[in-house]
């Protein structure tokens, strides 16, 4: 199989579905969707857990590349990205640093403080899982979309180190779950990452166009 490059934002952007793992109830409120509803829906107490399906694509494939796997959140705060199929990768961020593990290789370390974009999506974390709208406001220009039933928060960095690379990120969900990750690199097709019910309806599924009509909701994707 061809290797792929690897790119910070690939791997590490797709970890804010770390912090929204399970589902959660929240309390009754108007039926108006803002961002501080979203923020509470989504916000995840540790330890928590979600399976996840991802498709990646690479001039070097062929055709894309599925991955599927399992985001963590340790009860110490380390956030954990574990790739099962078709290979065995563990990506964990913590400390300020991210430690990338794969079978016969040596642990790849990254310093966040040498890659801005990773910097950025670790300072979002902590804002997430506390609902907390203005800590993560100093990170990205925030806003939500839709209804309660079908909803999307869309990060927009606001770092222009972070935006040369990274376009925005859209978190989309029915009610409080949390089903798609979606990142828009500043050149170059978006990256879905599909959980909780979106993955188990991806079981099997390894066509691109499917799987964002997944992420979507059954919407055509942009």
């Amino acid at each position: 199989m061809a290797k792929t490059p690897w790119r910070p934002l690939r791997t590490i952007a797709p970890l804010l579905a770390c912090v929204l793992a399970l589902p959660c109830a929240v309390a009754e409120k108007a039926p108006d969707l803002d961002v501080d509803w979203v923020l509470e829906a989504v916000a995840r107490p540790a330890p928590s857990r979600t399976p996840f399906v991802e498709l990646r694509d690479s001039p070097l494939l062929k055709q894309p590349l599925r991955l599927q796997g399992e985001y963590r959140r340790e009860q110490d705060g380390r956030l954990v990205r574990r790739v099962e199929s078709p290979y065995l990768e563990t990506t964990t961020l913590t400390a300020g640093e991210a430690v990338i593990e794969r079978a016969g290789r040596a642990p790849r370390r990254i310093a966040l403080r040498q890659a801005p974009e990773l910097a950025a999506v670790q300072a979002g974390f902590g804002a997430l899982l506390a609902g907390d709208r203005e800590l993560l406001q100093e990170t990205y220009a925030v806003q939500a979309q839709g209804v309660r039933e079908r909803w999307t928060l869309r990060l927009v960095p606001r770092d222009p180190r972070l935006a040369a690379s990274l376009a925005r990120i859209d978190l989309r969900g029915r009610g409080v779950e949390l089903r798609c990750v979606e990142s828009h690199p500043a050149k170059g097709e978006p990256q879905r990452t599909l959980m909780a019910g979106a993955a188990a309806a991806a079981t099997g599924v390894d066509d691109a166009s499917a799987l964002a009509a997944l992420c979507h909701d059954g919407e055509e994707a942009p």
